[in-house]
This record gives structure tokens, sequence and C-alpha cells, in this order.
């Protein structure tokens, strides 16, 4: 059979399905970080995880320019054989130190990132994977020669039973998100710690989730809890593309020259690099911005419950709607972009077949009235759907995003800006 024809019935498949035009959409231009211009309209952008809202902030747009100015465009090679650009050394040191570890390496992805891992799993050597994890670090599972036991999404009885089924000797590594992607709840860390402890295993958390919105200081260190190793996407609250990954100085340093996804690639772009220096600045020297993020996810969690919805286990900024059913689903998320809301649909393999969900994301630098527009649009979509009561039920549980208590209390404006609406003004 030709290697092709798989293609090609699928490309026929999907025609008929009609689900495809659900994805890969462009977007005509973007507006200040919460809208863009689809298909000819203005629409609320709730699909980012541009979570601080930098990814529009001037000071981050100029950092990049002038790196652009200063290095050009491309190292036109990898760092290990064209050498490193001094960003590419000042963002490694500034990362480490930001996430209370020795050293870090940055790639030009976040799954690259994640894929460095695979010189660590070696064929004497377990990996343990929550069900749950992102696709890149199943990724590197497959990449490395380690046998892999995945255990059922936070189920600790379950991971402590396959520990203690593994050789006391053996190498041992969990792999975890920090916050998930889909589901949006938190890893249990403390208990993961509990038990790498007792058996002898290390940890490895992925933090793209996490940095830059939870822990006292927007760290992604929730717990205050330090694994093995962190990774995490540059693409997030740092609002450009790339990814890091930080540990112990020895790790790092043998990781550089024996993992392929570092040798053999090209290096993270001079304006990538600059932009998430500036943002990490304003990340640390400007924590409202956490705090306008979380306050929005608490709203807009209770006020999709309110209306009858199923946002799950979350209690961070990625909120999933319950659709119940691919097809649902799709349909939704055509409805609320007619609607004026730019939503993410997640259908297999994204999530498992029957746990289809909208994932919506609100930035720092959404105000109250986009809230409300979001809010309206998934009310009028939800009745027309059937799939949220005609009137308002009332006693629906509350969610309380997760909060360090060193962060004061938001005081917000009349447009929900807070304190960004002042800064914002000054530029």
């Amino acid at each position: 059979m030709d290697v092709l024809e798989k293609c090609r019935s699928w490309a026929v498949e999907q025609l008929r399905d009609g689900g495809r035009d659900c994805y890969y959409r462009a977007i005509g231009a973007t507006f200040d970080g919460t809208a863009v211009d689809f298909e000819g309209k203005r629409v609320i952008m709730a699909a980012s995880h541009d979570y601080l809202g930098l990814s529009a902030d001037p000071r981050v747009r100029e950092a990049a320019v002038a790196a652009v100015r200063r290095f050009g465009t491309s190292l036109g090679g990898s760092r290990a054989v064209s050498g490193s650009l001094v960003l590419h050394e000042e963002l490694e040191d500034r990362l480490a130190t930001f996430l209370g570890q020795e050293a870090a390496a940055v790639l030009p992805s976040g799954y690259q990132a994640n894929l460095m891992l695979a010189p660590l799993l070696t064929e004497d050597h377990f990996v343990f994977s929550d069900l749950s994890n992102h696709a890149s670090l199943d990724e590197v599972i497959r990449l490395g020669d380690a046998e892999e036991r995945k255990f059922l999404h936070g189920d600790m009885p379950h991971l402590e039973e396959l520990l203690a089924s593994t050789a006391d000797k053996a190498g041992k590594l969990i792999l975890t998100d920090g916050v998930f992607s889909v589901d949006g709840d938190i890893c249990k860390l403390p208990e993961l710690m509990r038990l790498a402890d007792t058996s002898g295993a290390r940890i490895v958390v992925d933090s793209s989730h996490d940095l830059g919105v939870l822990g006292p200081n927007g760290a992604g260190d929730h717990f205050r809890l330090r694994p093995l190793l962190v990774t995490s996407a540059l693409s997030k609250s740092l609002a450009s593309v790339g990814g890091v990954i930080a540990g112990p100085a020895e790790v790092i340093h043998y990781l550089r020259f024996h993992a392929r996804t570092a040798l053999f690639t090209a290096a993270a772009s001079p304006a990538n690099v600059a932009a998430a220096l500036a943002a990490l600045e304003i990340l640390q020297t400007e924590p409202a911005r956490r705090v306008r993020v979380l306050d929005l996810a608490e709203q807009l969690h209770n006020g999709l419950r309110a209306l009858g919805y199923d946002t799950g286990t979350s209690v961070t900024p990625v909120v999933p709607v319950l659709a119940r059913g691919r097809e649902r689903c799709l349909r939704m998320w055509r409805e609320l972009c007619r609607a004026g809301v730019f939503t993410a649909p997640m259908t297999y393999p994204g999530v498992r077949a029957g746990r289809e969900v909208l994932r919506v994301t609100l930035t720092a630098a959404h105000t109250d009235q986009h809230l409300a527009r979001v809010l309206g649009a998934f009310e009028e979509v939800g009745r027309k759907e059937g799939l949220i009561p005609r009137t308002p039920q009332g006693g629906h549980t509350p969610v309380r995003i997760v909060r360090p208590a060193e962060i004061p209390a938001a005081t917000a404006n009349s447009n929900g800006t807070g304190a960004l609406s002042a800064r914002a003004g000054k530029r």
C-alpha cells in the first residue's frame, strides 16, 4: 500500500465529518492581547495561555525588536557548534535563579524542553507518568529506553502500588504536569514527594501552566517544594516561544551534551529570548498581574457554574467547560465564535473520547467587560444547545482559585483592570 494512502482516506473522512474546520484557523490581527480578527470580525480571544497578558506589552515587543536589531533574526545553527548568545546565557541564569535551581538550559520550544529528558531514561530504569500528562512527556518516554508505568490521573495509591512493585534498587523517575493543561487541576506534589522519598524515585515537574501564575513569587512553586527537575514553556506567562529545563548543574551539563533535542536543533531566536527576558522582569516586579488573572479565573469559573456548566476539578485559570460529546463541542465552538468569543475545542486525541471540553482562559489584560461578554455568549449558546437550563438554577458549588497568602487581594477599578490600567496609561 502507498504510504500516503492513509492521508487521502483521512482527508475524505474529515471532509465528511466536518470537524477539522475548527482547527488551524487563520487569525487576521490581534488587539492588545485580548481580541483577534477572526473571519473579518473582532472576537474576544479566550483560548490563549498568555496568562499575564504580556504578549502585547510594549516593553516585551520593544525588547524583541531591539534583539533583532542587535543580533539578527537567527543564530543560524545549533548552540553547540554555532555558539550561544549572551541573551541565551542571561535568560538561563535568570530562570535558574527564579526557579530555585542551580542551572537551566533554554530550548526553542517547550515540547523540546521535555524531550531533553530522554537521555535520563535508560533501559535499566523505570518511568512513572500521570495518565493526563502533556503529550511531550509521553513523547520523551517513547524516545527513551526506560520501562513505562502509567498511573491513573492524580491517583496516589495507584502510583504507590506501581512503585512498590518495582525493584528497590531500580532507577525510578516520576513525570507530572504541575497544572494539567486540560483539566486545570494541580498535581499532588507533597504526596508525590513523599512517595519519591520512600521509593528512591526522582521527580520532574512540567510547570508550563503554573509558571508566572502560582506560588508566592510566581515561580510555580505552589507547595514550596523543589523537585529534581523543572521544565516549562516560555509561550505562556513569558509571552514568547521556547522552553526551559532547570535543575542540578551536573544534570543540565550532562543533558546539553547527550540530548539530541539540544545538540541538533537551531538555537532559540534572539527575539524570542529577549521577549522572555523582558516578560520575566515584568512578572517579578508586577505581582498585580498574577492577582488579576486569578481574580478573573475565579469569576469565570463561578459565572459558568452559576449558569449550569460543569468546570470540573480546576482551581486555576485553565477553565474546562464540559461539552458532553464531540459533535456538540465543535458545534458550540462555532456558535461561540459567531457570538464573539474564540475558545479552544478539546477533542480526541487532545482528550479521551467522552471527555470533550471547551477550554477557556482569560488573561490579566482582559477587563470585566470582556468577562461579561464571555459569560453572555456561553449563556446564549448553552441554552440553544440545551446544555444548561433556561433559567439559572442556583446552588452551584463555588470554585475558589488557589492563591498564595503572600499576595494581597486585588482592588479593581470600574473597568476591572485594577492596578494594570493605571500602569498601562503611563506607557
